[in-house]
C-alpha cells in the first residue's frame, strides 16, 4: 500500500538519515515530498524550503530536533497526515500532546527499519 510521506528536515547531503530515507521511499515505491533548509532533489524528489500544503499526505516523517519541531505544529497538523513518525533524536512529548489532541497517530520509531522490514 503506498503512503504518501513528507520528510521534514530533508538533506541534500547523502550522509543524512533524511536522505536516505528519501531514497529508500522512492526505492520502496513509496511516493515521497521533501522540506529542507536548502533546495535541490533527491532521487527525483524536490527538496522544498517553503512549507507548501501538500495534499493526500499520509505520513510525516520527523528529521528535526524538538526545538526545531516547534515552527511546524500547525503546518504538520493543517496537511492532516495519518501519522508521524518521530525517528531517533526527534522525540518530543509536548508534540505527542498537539498530535493527540489533533487525533493525528504517532510513532517513535525509524522510518528506515520500518521500510527494510515491511512494517511502514
Amino acid at each position: 500500500m503506498q503512503k504518501k510521506t513528507l520528510v521534514l528536515g530533508a538533506s541534500l547531503n547523502s550522509a543524512r538519515y533524511s536522505n536516505i530515507a528519501i531514497k529508500r521511499l522512492v526505492k520502496y515505491n513509496q511516493p515521497a515530498v521533501a522540506l529542507g533548509l536548502r533546495k535541490g532533489e533527491v532521487e527525483g524528489v524536490k527538496i522544498e524550503t517553503e512549507k507548501v500544503m501538500f495534499r493526500d499526505i499520509d505520513t510525516v516523517t520527523l528529521y528535526l530536533g524538538p526545538p526545531r519541531q516547534k515552527e511546524y505544529y500547525d503546518y504538520i497538523v493543517s496537511l492532516q497526515p495519518n501519522r508521524v513518525i518521530f525517528n531517533p533524536g526527534t522525540e518530543n512529548p509536548e508534540f505527542y500532546d498537539i498530535l493527540r489532541d489533533n487525533n493525528i497517530e504517532f510513532e517513535v520509531a525509524c522510518t528506515l527499519i520500518m521500510l527494510g522490514t515491511n512494517q511502514y
